[in-house]
């Protein structure tokens, strides 16, 4: 599982080593106006709040760092990566199968809820695919190039044939 994630991650990290802080940065495209490094820090904060909970075995996914400059800088949000990185290769021996009480707010107040840590470590991944999927909008919209084929696909979704293909 954590070798999936990591995969994963590294997609973020090689898009961030080819572009600009001003790309990394920009707020331009409609409908929402966020950029790819603000979409880069929240994904990178949900598994900070797993990594940040997990001594006390209680995970606040609300208490999130929301550090700016990982938002500007694409060296910042490349730090930020392998931070990441190393806490998930800290987990590889990890019990997946350990109970986690998990606090979010789903809209109407926080709310608690017990996980395994395998099962929360599978939401923070498919969230991160997510907002790769979302990312991938804005990239094409900049007229930046998809890191890889499998950026923000979900490796459960059907690709579609290529018209040239058929």
């Amino acid at each position: 599982m954590i070798s999936a994630i990591e995969m994963n991650l590294h997609r973020g990290v090689k898009l961030l080593n080819s572009i600009s802080n001003e790309q990394y940065s920009n707020t331009s495209i409609a409908p929402y106006y966020s950029s790819i490094g603000r979409h880069m820090r929240h994904i990178l904060d949900v598994f900070d709040c797993v990594c940040e909970g997990l001594p006390n075995l209680k995970v606040d996914l609300t208490a999130r760092k929301r550090n700016e400059i990982v938002e500007l800088d694409t060296a910042e949000g490349i730090i930020y990566f392998n931070q990441i990185l190393e806490k998930l290769a800290e987990l590889k021996s990890a019990d997946l199968d350990q109970f986690i009480t998990v606090i979010d707010d789903l809209g109407l107040g926080k709310v608690e809820q017990t996980y395994t840590l395998g099962g929360l470590l599978i939401q923070t991944h498919s969230h991160a695919i997510h907002h790769f999927a979302s990312l991938g909008y804005i990239i094409s919209q900049l007229g930046i190039q998809i890191p890889d084929e499998d950026f923000g696909f979900n490796p459960t979704t059907p690709k579609e044939k290529s018209l040239a293909s058929q």
